[in-house]
């Protein structure tokens, strides 16, 4: 199976699923809906039971269209893609482009599934999706959606470069509250596969991907830093944020200090002496001269971006 790609040639770490997860994922959301179906029926006939023959009828499509075509449709709408059934086989209906789906999106797929699932017992999806290049049945195609994996192995994720020493705390405070998910990632993304673009498309999707970043953080990118190397340290920036968020709640106490809390290190920021044990200081003769601090070294590991002029 091809990865996914989107139309500024990145490619996502999301792949088409395959028949038999996505069979097995519709027969647990089709147990799940089945079993609210027959409670819902079961109370509506004891409930219409004084009621005439056109009544009932009239009550009982009511409940199979809110149950069997309603409830999925919310269910896939509110969760972005995500049914119970699902969820447990870890996949997830996304749209063409990657992106989450919204209501019109579960509506065709909600319609078009009564019809290639409910009233010909999946033999048309089936069918619809081995056809399909990936795996995509009817209510897909007329959607435009594709059901992927969710759940990516260990073994194929991809590491994200860091950004240069040179860029370490520069945007500690950066409003990054407003990016959205979506965003970051994009960013991600681009920075896993930015080698394996054409230098000329990487620029300037690392330009227009520092573009969309600074307009949700309101402060415009640096012109001196290189776009790669301004999402690197943004990236960067979030997740020590999201580390010390992570061990804030299970801070211990210092050993060597009762009552002092231990603070997580910081990326970029050199570990604080720990303080030296009580000695009484010798006579010295003549006032002590401070020593000149080290020099401080001109080397820097190569990272992949280019330090400003």
């Amino acid at each position: 199976m091809s990865e996914l790609v989107t139309g500024e040639a990145v490619a996502l770490e999301l792949r088409p699923a395959r028949l038999p997860s996505r069979a097995l994922a519709v027969l647990l959301d089709l147990i799940v809906v089945f079993t609210v179906y027959i409670g819902v029926s079961i109370g509506l006939a004891a409930a219409t039971a004084s009621l005439d023959d056109a009544a009932q009828l009239a009550l009982a499509i009511a409940a199979f269209l809110l149950v069997l075509v309603g409830v999925p449709i919310a269910v896939e709408t509110l969760s972005h893609g995500r049914s119970l059934g699902k969820l447990a086989c870890g996949l997830r209906v996304v749209r063409d482009d990657g992106g989450p789906i919204r209501f019109r999106h579960a509506l065709v797929r909600g319609a078009l599934g009564v019809v290639e699932i409910l009233m010909t017992f999946g033999v048309v999806a089936c069918i619809a999706s081995l056809i399909s290049a990936r795996g995509r049945r009817l209510g897909d195609v007329f959607a435009g959606t594709l059901v992927v994996r969710e759940r990516v192995p260990v073994g194929q994720a991809r590491f994200v470069p860091p950004p240069p020493p040179w860029l370490a705390g520069r945007f500690a405070e950066l409003d990054l509250s407003a990016v959205p998910d979506g965003l970051w990632l994009a960013v991600r993304q681009y920075l896993t596969r930015m080698q394996q673009l054409d230098p000329q498309v990487s620029w300037a999707m690392a330009a227009q991907l520092a573009g969309d970043l600074a307009t949700r953080t309101g402060t415009p990118a640096p012109p001196d830093i290189p776009p790669a190397a301004y999402l690197a340290a943004v990236v960067q920036e979030r997740q020590a944020r999201e580390a010390r968020r992570a061990f804030a709640a299970h801070v211990p106490a210092s050993p060597t200090t009762p009552g002092s809390a231990y603070a997580p290190p910081v990326p970029g920021v050199p570990p604080a002496p720990a303080p030296a044990p009580s000695v009484a200081p010798a006579p010295v003769p003549s006032p002590a001269v401070p020593a000149a601090p080290p020099a401080a070294s001109t080397e820097r590991p190569a990272t992949g971006f280019v330090p400003p002029a």
